[in-house]
């Protein structure tokens, strides 16, 4: 195997999953979270409520990504392999920003989380351009807007609801 195939098949089998489990992660658990702090006033209560999505979305994730087909045919690798690494970066993505809610003042853990929300979409677009190869400004803005969009929809549904 030559230089470019093995840096596609690192990239198809590993980076790809790894990509798709934080981008799921870190987008797919912002709502609930927000929402829960919003609703409740209660960091810990947003905290299961993100331990729990994170954990959930990974499993979920995980098993999608290892039953979406067994790589022979793609040469995306072993399924095992991918759906595992994918269930660790969805939860990983999740739990990364559900962590400031161990905080009990809830303007301090909302703010840390906003900030960590802003630095795992940042990555994304980071590991986006350097992997997958997509204009850096271009991915940062479809990974921030795609991200603030569930972001504002969970703020929203916690102040409305509350």
């Amino acid at each position: 195997m030559n230089k470019n195939e093995t840096q596609r098949s690192f990239v198809i089998q590993k980076v790809q999953p790894a990509l798709l489990g934080l981008m799921d992660g870190s987008v797919s658990t912002l709502a609930p979270i927000f929402a829960t702090a919003g609703l409740t006033g209660m960091p810990i209560k947003a905290f299961f409520v993100g331990l729990a999505a994170s954990l959930g979305a990974g499993i979920s994730m995980g098993l999608a990504e290892a039953l979406s087909d067994d790589g022979t045919v793609t040469g995306r690798g072993s399924p095992v392999i991918r759906g595992t690494i994918t269930a660790f970066a969805t939860s990983l993505g999740g739990m990364l920003h559900t962590l400031p809610f161990l905080i009990k003042d809830l303007h301090s853990a909302l703010h840390l989380a906003y900030l960590v929300v802003v630095i795992e979409l940042l990555g994304i677009a980071v590991i986006r351009y350097r992997f997958m190869k997509t204009p850096l400004w271009s991915t940062a803005l479809q990974v921030i807007v795609g991200g603030g969009i569930v972001f504002i929809l969970g703020i929203f549904l916690g102040n409305t609801g509350a």
